[in-house]
């Protein structure tokens, strides 16, 4: 499918990201397809290795770098949600935005950007509190970092009222549900494993700026950056599938 031509000016606003420095798949091998990274922070996968070798591919190819917070929980990948009061979810913040951000200055690169991870990125959607707890410690840490949530949730909105910069993401390769919320890993349907269903669905993003939801259901969506995750088996071919599709002429 190639991009119509009057979605060239709409796109060249967007950006793809992908979670990397995770440890699974070919992290290298997705940077030329995509325009930011969200680095894991050793807390739900990665390490200080991981972490050196994904920032220096970034600086390799001219992608932007950015800290990819969880929970502390390797276990679950991070995607195992935990009741943490404030002041314990801003120093878990705060400690992986040092971890990365250190690595980043030694290798003479910058962050650009925090987007945090699994239940922990869930979390900040809904809940209002976490969302503003999560914005202050990236304003705290350095208020010139954009702070990428969920479009339309509690997320981008806490971020902006405290003066951050913010990216709306959308996914390609998540289903969605009628509130905008991503449809949970458990229930049936909530991964785009087929690259058609997934261009399809980025295709109506970007031209309509509305998504079709699991229940068929027509919501809006304001898109600023797709992402695609790294852990999954189709995310070098859905990134090059996209990349061609809307971002070249």
């Amino acid at each position: 499918m190639r991009v119509h031509s009057g979605y060239k000016s709409i796109c060249m606003q967007l950006t793809i990201n992908c979670d990397l420095g995770e440890g699974m798949g070919d992290d290298a091998a997705i940077m030329p397809f995509i325009q930011s990274a969200n680095i894991a922070c050793g807390f739900h996968a990665g390490d200080m290795e991981t972490m050196r070798s994904t920032i220096a591919d970034c600086m390799q190819h001219g992608v932007a770098i950015g800290a990819h917070p969880s929970f502390y929980d390797r276990e679950n990948f991070g995607r195992k949600e935990f009741d943490l009061p404030v002041h314990e979810l801003y120093e878990l913040m705060i400690q992986q935005l040092l971890l990365i951000n250190d690595m980043a200055e030694s290798l003479g690169a910058l962050l650009q950007h925090v987007k945090p991870h699994g239940a922990l990125y869930n979390l900040a959607a809904r809940d209002i509190i976490t969302a503003r707890c999560i914005a202050r410690a990236v304003k705290d840490f350095d208020s010139r970092l954009i702070l990428v949530g969920l479009s339309g949730s509690h997320a981008i909105t806490e971020a902006a009222i405290m003066g951050l910069s913010t990216a709306s993401e959308v996914f390609a390769d998540r289903t969605y549900q009628d509130d905008g919320s991503l449809t949970p890993r458990t229930l049936p349907g909530a991964l785009i494993t087929d690259a058609e269903q997934m261009l399809k669905q980025v295709d109506q993003i970007v031209k309509e700026r509305t998504v079709t939801t699991l229940n068929g259901t027509i919501i809006p969506l304001h898109a600023d950056t797709i992402c695609i995750h790294g852990d999954g088996p189709h995310a070098l071919t859905f990134a090059k599938a996209i990349h061609q599709s809307f971002f070249t002429a």
